[in-house]
């Protein structure tokens, strides 16, 4: 993308420069053609891949790292006061201290008088639930490949005190060569162990219906790192179903459906192994595989026919069906109180017409820079090329936040 400043000072055929008219009214060039806060930093904006009431996503051609990046564009004259003083600052907090193969890499976040933009790593690809939706289902050698991928991103997460609460096929970002990138740390969490190694019991109820845990969905303190690992039993499902395991359009149904031993569509086809992890993942609490676990798992370690012996792994035993035949009360559930996404939507406040794509008097505030800028990425192993989902997978969008 050209810059601005190439437009200012055009060398001819002959090599001299050419004048603007402005530069022969004896009028400073640079007042000419003023550069937005991006283009001061190197940043030329391209298409939107993304937009909500408040934000856009945009890509855009950085000097600074040689190609293309993502920036998320938050208008402070539109957000919720409470998303611009909790669920922001949260997120920037926690991407910026972090830097894995498989996480969307944080770039630089900018605050100026009018914006919040945040400067990621771009992932060409789309998304893991666009892959779905195309393929129809992932084949399980696709599918073990980028689980081992989300496994190593959380858990390094986790080993530094971080949970996503937020983990979904949406937020499966594809690179240039088909591998994972974990994004969106909206909801996300640091801080969560204290110092004798104990985690924090969260009252924060966050996520998407069809992917949260059933701690989550009754509005019980829970630890947010055994949830993750709830959601990435989802997404497992989600890839070789080719479809999301729990209906949330009910919620009373979606309890049940959490509540109860985990339902196996008969097409398509899916290996024993690889369903006894699922379900070992959609367990109770008490019961539910930690990473450490599923990292040992046969399915997960299985490479190719003749490299190992798939065993089946069965984890239905009375235990595991009591903790679920417990865990439905005969009371009425009361769903906790949750402020979505949704109402986050509906509370932002319309944009100022005059100050829509104005940055003449944007100011910057504030900048923020990745604490590990020189520090090699956390390596994951390479991927395989990729694949998408059906219509009940696009029930996932409902997302859900209550502090209590």
């Amino acid at each position: 993308m050209p810059s601005p400043v190439a437009s200012i000072h055009q060398v001819n055929p002959a090599g001299n420069a050419t004048q603007t008219p402005c530069a022969q009214a004896g009028i400073d060039p640079q007042k000419e053609k003023k550069l937005s806060v991006l283009e001061s930093h190197g940043y030329y904006l391209g298409k939107t891949i993304g937009s909500g009431s408040y934000a856009t996503v945009r890509v855009a051609q950085s000097e600074r790292h040689e190609g293309n990046v993502a920036i998320k564009i938050v208008s402070k004259f539109s957000a919720p006061a409470d998303y611009l003083k909790k669920f922001l600052p949260r997120e920037i907090e926690v991407v910026k201290g972090l830097r894995h193969a498989n996480l969307i890499r944080f770039l630089q976040a900018i605050e100026t008088t009018h914006r919040v933009y945040i400067v990621m790593e771009y992932a060409e690809n789309g998304s893991l639930l666009d892959i779905i939706r195309k393929d129809q289902y992932i084949d399980e050698t696709r599918s073990r490949k980028w689980f081992r991928q989300l496994v190593d991103a959380v858990d390094y997460c986790h080993e530094r005190g971080v949970v996503h609460r937020d983990i979904k096929c949406e937020n499966m970002l594809m690179d240039l060569e088909w591998n994972i990138k974990l994004s969106d740390f909206g909801f996300a969490r640091g801080h969560i162990r204290t110092k004798n190694g104990q985690s924090h019991l969260s009252e924060t109820y966050c996520g998407s219906y069809a992917y949260a845990s059933p701690e989550i969905l009754r509005g019980i303190p829970y630890q947010p790192q055994h949830a993750d690992v709830w959601s990435m039993g989802v997404v497992l499902f989600a890839m070789v179903f080719g479809r999301l395991p729990f209906d949330d359009s009910n919620y009373k149904e979606l309890i049940k459906q959490v509540s109860n031993k985990v339902n196996f569509p008969k097409e398509p086809k899916v290996s024993v192994n690889c369903k006894s992890l699922i379900s070992k993942i959609l367990a109770p609490l008490k019961s539910r595989i930690r990473i450490t676990g599923i990292r040992n798992d046969s399915w997960y370690t299985f490479d190719a026919p003749g490299t190992s012996k798939e065993k089946r792994d069965s984890t239905s035993s009375e235990s595991d069906n009591q903790d679920r035949k417990l865990s439905v009360g005969s009371k009425e559930i009361i769903p906790p109180n949750i402020i979505t996404k949704q109402k986050l939507d509906a509370e932002a406040k319309p944009k100022p017409r005059s100050r829509k794509d104005s940055t003449d008097d944007e100011a910057i505030l504030k900048m923020e820079e990745p604490e590990h800028k020189n520090e090699p990425a956390s390596s994951s192993p390479k991927a395989v090329q990729s694949p998408p989902m059906d219509k009940t997978v696009q029930k996932s969008d409902k997302k859900t936040e209550t502090k209590k």
